[in-house]
């Protein structure tokens, strides 16, 4: 009598085929951010430039004295490429200025680094505040309606006919003594919300009458987790590319208050250093130092803006959205 041998021919161990499905799914975790990078490369180079110009501000200006970038501290008008001496309460120091100095005695090279994070910093502030308090308005006023929607509506609507920068500069004019950073991004903030309270507002009431959220109301969901489980993540692209509209909104509002004298006065900003480079005439006179690395710091931070907003699109766009 023979004993039935088992075949184990066209068969796998199954702790190798565990194996093989971890690898699979090792592999798929490795290369789903090259995907996204190969099926999106317009929002990653902005991410990137973006990120870079954060890194440049918040990681270069530990590498230079604040006290540099002080009106006063080193010699006026020097040519870039110079080791500069100063004196800061009795101490003789030395520093190799990159960008050489402008007509207040600030170093370029030091003013800049420390003003890019300060005017995105006002940026991303304002724009996370009115974003924030547009998006709350626009799912409560969409999503309700009624006459909750229409007073939300109608306020909007009165205040976007209003000229902000008018009003800006009133209230700039009014806080000009003790203005900081903080502040000019609050006042910026208030005048920032109608426009993403419009926009979310007709974003929810198209969704809510989707079929997705009425089988989500029928099977008992509360207000709450309808918005927060099933319409909220839906529109996240598209608050992401609002983000990104919204902070570009808020730093061009920053330079035009600082380029007009209202911003805060001892704080290198970009827009700050603009306005006191066309108030000493520096272009004009070829110090191009003083205003050419604000303006290409600016132009960098916009770009990366329009970059990741223009990388957005397709997955905001749900006509437009492609797999990974």
């Amino acid at each position: 009598m023979t004993t039935a041998q088992p075949d184990t021919q066209g068969t796998m161990p199954l702790d190798t085929t565990l194996e093989r499905q971890e690898g699979s799914a090792l592999a798929r975790a490795v290369l789903t951010p090259f995907r996204w990078m190969r099926a999106y490369p317009t929002l990653w180079a902005g991410l990137i430039l973006l990120t870079f110009m954060i890194l440049f501000g918040v990681v270069g200006s530990r590498f230079v004295d604040p006290e540099l970038a002080r009106a006063g501290t080193v010699d006026i008008d020097l040519d870039p490429w110079q080791t500069v001496e100063y004196r800061v309460k009795g101490e003789e120091r030395s520093a190799f200025s990159v960008l050489g100095t402008d007509s207040q005695g600030r170093d370029v090279w030091a003013v800049t680094l420390l003003g890019t994070p300060l005017t995105i910093y006002v940026g991303f502030l304002a724009a996370l505040i009115g974003m924030s308090i547009g998006t709350v308005l626009g799912f409560i006023g969409g999503f309700y309606g009624g006459i909750i929607d229409n007073i939300f509506k109608s306020f909007a609507d009165m205040l976007i006919t209003v000229p902000v920068l008018m009003i800006l500069v009133v209230v700039a004019v009014t806080l000009k003594s003790s203005i900081d950073v903080t502040q000019q991004a609050l006042i910026i903030a208030a005048f920032v919300w109608m426009w993403p309270l419009r926009t979310i507002r007709s974003q929810v009431l198209t969704m809510r009458e989707r079929a997705y959220v009425s089988v989500a109301q029928i099977s008992g969901a509360n207000t709450l987790e309808v918005i927060f489980l099933e319409m909220l993540p839906n529109l996240l692209p598209f608050l992401a590319a609002s983000l990104a509209t919204a902070v570009a909104t808020a730093m061009l509002t920053t330079i035009g208050m600082d380029a007009l004298g209202l911003g805060p006065q001892n704080q290198p900003t970009l827009g700050n250093t603009i306005y006191w480079a066309l108030f000493y005439s520096a272009p004009f006179r070829g110090i191009w130092w003083w205003w050419a690395p604000p303006v290409l710091a600016l132009a960098l931070v916009f770009g990366s803006l329009y970059l990741i907003t223009a990388g957005l699109d397709p997955l905001a766009n749900p006509r437009l959205r492609r797999q990974v």
